[in-house]
């Protein structure tokens, strides 16, 4: 330990700590800012809307590829090093990707931008989980989880109304003085640890490259399923093919050699291995509710985005609010029960979330997002501190590298399942329901015949006035149908949330109880 107090110099945590979240923020807001200017991008670049979705597609598939070799990279490059080159190829990136002739420059800007962006959660997690000592951890975890959490919530806010007063361009450039206040930061107030040196052991090409197809191509495949009807199209049944061989082999051929680019022994640790299975389907439950709430927000209640985006702002400022709170009493509580309460807590704001109707107000969607927000605190925090606590600081690199991809995996799973889950079970419960919409039904009679009078008051003439009606009753029919389907949906996100709260108890208490690595 003195070693390291002497090569290091002592630099205050907090300072640490604000140095790594600009970055973090940044990276993780850009994954969802672009999503509300699609339409702005594809009209200004000649474009039609699916292949506009190609920027978000290909900044998702190069942020995954990278994520798994951040651990790798540090050692290779040195952690500092490859932060500063991470940043600045973030923020050039970023210029770039505003500058954009046409959509295939913006698409090779954002794959450069996302192969960047790989990099900085896994690093920054890293930094912060040494910087503070055992006690305190809680806390900084708690600092990391505001990005994680508020930065999706916010994005598309920001996104709409940048691109509604300025440009979609400027969705790039908020990047810049942001990723300058971080190269800058970071140059001052971020040094390696003693242990982590450049390793002289021959480079795993053959890890490297089987990990860039098979996650490659499962992330195109989760991006694109439900767009492409999944299996029924070719290109899209062939790329999980590919990625299924391609990661199978991945984790045969990491097992079995001496220096693999990827260390899976780390699964071993049973406390890492049961938190890294949890922040999967944590991530495949936030984001799934995440994409389904604003859909439902515009198409079934007539939000417009930008509104949209605002009555979802309730989920982050209850996440700013008890993230501190949170931090503070990690010290004194065991991370697994808080991390029990937050699971059972917000699996009931999905139950109040699937129980909405077509009458729902604003106060109906405020309450549940709120609560989910302070319960994501208590579920981020002690689930990040206790899943790191048994490794030890010169693997933590590579721990932190999978936790993370393996919760941006998660998340775009849980997009992909949930928006074809609506999609199909709202066909299902249209069916069902016109099924009782017939000439025989008295309440079908009774409404037809009421809209039909409100058109004919309105100047139309019977024939007219009576086809409107029925499109009316059919469209009343589809409304219904979509809302009985982001009722299940919500339902089953609860029920998942319920399912994995007896996984806790396969993770050991924390050495420390602010959720601390143990001493190694």
């Amino acid at each position: 330990m003195a070693d390291e107090t002497q090569s290091t110099p002592h630099v205050n945590p907090w300072i640490i700590a604000v140095s790594v979240m600009f970055s973090t923020f940044m990276e993780v807001l850009d994954t969802t800012v672009v999503n509300v200017s699609l339409p702005h991008i594809a009209g200004n670049l000649s474009a039609t809307p699916d292949e506009a979705t190609w920027a978000l597609t290909s900044y998702l598939v190069a942020n995954a590829i990278i994520l798994p070799l951040t651990g790798w990279l540090a050692s290779h490059f040195g952690r500092k090093r490859l932060l500063m080159m991470a940043v600045v190829g973030f923020t050039a990136a970023s210029f770039l990707c505003g500058l954009a002739p046409t959509l295939g420059a913006l698409i090779v800007f954002r794959i450069i931008q996302g192969a960047c962006g790989g990099a900085l959660q896994p690093i920054s997690q890293a930094v912060l989980l040494e910087a503070f000592p055992p006690k305190d951890r809680g806390k900084a975890m708690a600092f990391w989880g505001l990005g994680i959490v508020v930065a999706p919530m916010l994005g598309p806010v920001l996104g709409g109304w940048l691109t509604d007063s300025y440009s979609w361009r400027w969705v790039f450039y908020i990047n810049i003085p942001v990723g300058i206040a971080s190269i800058i930061m970071t140059r001052l107030f971020i040094f390696d640890p003693p242990y982590i040196r450049r390793k002289s052991e021959s480079v795993d090409y053959w890890g490297i490259g089987m990990l860039a197809v098979g996650i490659g191509a499962l992330q195109i495949v989760l991006d694109k399923g439900q767009e492409e009807d999944w299996f029924s199209s070719h290109w899209i049944l062939a790329l999980a093919i590919v990625s299924l061989v391609a990661v199978a082999s991945f984790v045969v051929y990491e097992l079995l050699i001496e220096h693999p680019v990827v260390d899976l022994r780390v699964f071993k640790v049973r406390t890492y291995s049961t938190g890294v299975f949890l922040m999967t389907l944590l991530g495949f439950v936030l984001y799934g509710s995440l994409v389904l709430l604003p859909i439902f927000l515009q198409t079934l209640l007539g939000y417009p985005a930008l509104q949209a985006g605002f009555a979802m702002a309730p989920r982050g400022v209850g996440s700013f609010l008890a993230m501190p709170i949170v931090g503070a009493i990690m010290a004194k509580f065991d991370a697994r029960k808080l991390l029990a309460v937050g699971l059972i807590v917000a699996s009931s704001t999905l139950v109040m979330l699937g129980s909405l109707s077509l009458d729902a107000g604003y106060w109906h969607v405020f309450w549940p997002q709120f609560i989910q927000g302070t319960s994501l605190a208590l579920l981020f925090v002690p689930l990040t501190t206790a899943t790191m606590d048994p490794i030890p600081k010169e693997r933590m690199g590579n721990a932190t590298s999978i936790f993370n991809l393996m919760r941006n995996i998660g998340g775009s799973a849980g997009i992909a399942t949930v928006t074809t889950l609506v999609a199909r079970r709202r066909q299902t419960y249209t069916n069902i329901l016109g099924a009782h919409v017939n000439p025989y039904s008295l309440g079908t009679r009774i409404m037809l015949e009421n809209t039909r009078r409100a058109f004919m008051a309105s100047g139309a003439d019977f024939v007219t006035a009576t086809q409107r009606a029925y499109a009316a009753l059919f469209g009343a029919v589809e409304r219904q149908a979509a809302m009985l389907s982001f009722n299940s949906a919500f339902w089953l996100l609860a029920v998942l949330f319920i399912a994995i709260v007896p996984f806790i108890l396969l993770m050991k208490r924390p050495a420390t109880r602010g959720g601390g690595m143990a001493a190694h």
